[in-house]
C-alpha cells in the first residue's frame, strides 16, 4: 500500500494525514471547505517542512482523492446520514481494490458495509482510540464480511504510523 486517501481535513483527518506523510505514505487530503484545506497545509508546511510536502496532495471532490487509493480513511461526522454518503460515494469512485476504514463509535460496521458492493474491503476504527497518544493501541471492529487482507492492510498501516492495533471480530 502506498496511497491513502483522507476524507475531512479536520483536526482529525490532519493528524492522519501528517502521520501518514511521516510514515512515508503518499496522501490524499480531501475536504469541501476551503478553508480546511488551507489550514492543513499550512500546518503540514510547518510540521514536514517544503520539502515532504509535495508527498500529500490536496484535493475538493472525493473522486480526486479516491482514484488511485489503496486505503481510504473517512473523517466525517459519525452520523449514520454522513457515513451512508461519503461509503457510498467512495465505493462507486474508487478501485476495486481500495479498502474502506470508518471512524465510529457508535454505528456497525457489518451495517455500514453492506451497503457497498465491497463488505470484505470496509472495516472499523474505534473512534474513541483516535487520540493518537504515543504508546495507545488502535482498536479495528472487522465485520463478518471483512477479508484477512482488508485487517492486514489497515494493521500494518496502523503499525508504520507507530501504533499497535487490536482486532475485533463482530458477527453482526
Amino acid at each position: 500500500m502506498t496511497t491513502v486517501a483522507i476524507i475531512g481535513a479536520g483536526p482529525l483527518g490532519r493528524r492522519l494525514a501528517l502521520g501518514a506523510a511521516r510514515a512515508g505514505f503518499r496522501v490524499l487530503l480531501e475536504d469541501v471547505m476551503p478553508g480546511n484545506l488551507h489550514h492543513a497545509r499550512e500546518r503540514m508546511r510547518q510540521e514536514l517542512g517544503p520539502e515532504a510536502l509535495p508527498s500529500v496532495g490536496f484535493v475538493s471532490s472525493i473522486e480526486d482523492a479516491v482514484r488511485e487509493a489503496d486505503l481510504v480513511i473517512d473523517c466525517v461526522p459519525d452520523e449514520l446520514e454522513s457515513k451512508l454518503e461519503i461509503l457510498w460515494l467512495v465505493d462507486r469512485m474508487a478501485p476495486p481494490r481500495t479498502v474502506i476504514a470508518t471512524p465510529t463509535t457508535n454505528l456497525s460496521i457489518a451495517d455500514l458495509a453492506s451497503c457497498t458492493n465491497r463488505p470484505e474491503k470496509c472495516i472499523a476504527i474505534a473512534d474513541s482510540q483516535l487520540g493518537l497518544a504515543a504508546g495507545a493501541d488502535v482498536v479495528l471492529c472487522a465485520g463478518p464480511a471483512t477479508s484477512e487482507e482488508t485487517v492486514a492492510l489497515v494493521c500494518d498501516f496502523w503499525r508504520k504510523l507507530g501504533f499497535e492495533a487490536a482486532v475485533e471480530r463482530s458477527q453482526a
